[in-house]
């Protein structure tokens, strides 16, 4: 067989092993991370731990989310949005994924450890078990404000950048976290709304399944209400300037609009579409606070 024949069957497996990584998820939390890094220092951040612990970050994230995945296999072989994954649908054995998470994880800690600092190590794999392990194993099928207690988890990603640059936890970046951690209810109740027969057949008691969606429609919108409050802790606190404010206004405002529209209607497509821009509305609220960061100095 040539070197070329050889890759080409080796693709798909490599494949599959990058959607075991959860991609999308991966990018967002480096994304967060990343700015995270650049909100930490007035100037430009030191090239060697933005570079090792950009990556640091990614690699502990891809492994918390391939242990995620080794952990829900079973119930994502249930779920049509899941099923189609590596693991439920068999082109993955499990054997292989735990040994690739767990080299994942080693690469992560290595790095950081190496060329970053150990506290940002230590806190990138607390993150790690918490998602992979506290979330997964325990809360997920414990409470239906699983994603509540588990959101603490997800919400670390800013301030292990900032960690990287500062060797140290700042309250700044703890107004970082408070955004992601109030942003996760009403990001993920959305989706579980669209989706709750699924998580019914699979026996996941999220908030819709055990309370009803009219209850959880209502969470989703005091939530909502919540972040938009949180948002503005940076202004409020001088960490940020009116450009972050008056893109915190407007993408808040269109949180609202939607969190309004689906407790009021009650539509399933409504879920999908506040879900949909609950991500954009993450990714374009981070982006106003770099670019606010940085136009003193334009």
């Amino acid at each position: 067989m040539t070197n070329e024949a050889t890759l080409s069957a080796s693709l798909p497996l490599w494949r599959e092993y990058y959607e075991l990584c959860k991609p999308r998820v991966v990018a967002l939390i480096v994304f967060t991370a990343v700015v995270g890094m650049f909100l930490a220092t007035p100037g430009m951040v030191p090239m060697v731990p933005f570079a090792f612990g950009s990556l640091g970050i990614a690699l502990g994230a891809a492994s918390g989310a391939a242990i995620n995945q080794l952990v829900e296999r079973r119930t994502d072989a249930v779920m049509a949005r899941t099923m189609n994954r590596p693991l439920p649908a068999g082109r993955l054995d499990t054997g292989s994924a735990l040994a690739f998470a767990g080299l994942l994880g080693f690469l992560s800690m290595a790095l950081l450890v190496t060329f970053v600092n150990t506290l940002t190590a230590v806190l990138t794999f607390l993150s790690m078990i918490g998602y992979a392990v506290v979330y997964t194993l325990y809360l997920k099928r414990a409470t239906p404000q699983n994603i509540v207690i588990g959101g603490a988890a997800g919400a670390t990603p800013p301030v292990l950048g900032w960690t990287a640059i500062t060797g140290q936890v700042d309250p700044q970046a703890l107004f970082l976290f408070l955004i992601i951690f109030a942003w996760t209810p009403p990001h993920f109740w959305a989706l579980a709304v669209h989706r709750y027969k699924e998580y019914a057949k699979a026996e996941v008691p999220m908030l819709p399944v055990t309370h009803g969606l009219k209850y959880t429609r209502l969470h989703i919108l005091l939530y909502t209400i919540v972040l938009f409050l949180v948002t503005l802790l940076p202004f409020a606190t001088r960490m940020s300037g009116w450009l972050y404010l008056a893109g915190a206004l407007l993408l808040g405002a269109g949180f609202l609009y939607y969190a309004i529209a689906l407790y009021r209607t009650g539509d399933s497509r409504l879920a999908m579409k506040t879900f949909g821009y609950s991500i954009v509305y993450l990714m374009g609220l981070f982006t106003f606070l770099l670019v606010d960061h940085y136009v003193p100095a334009l």
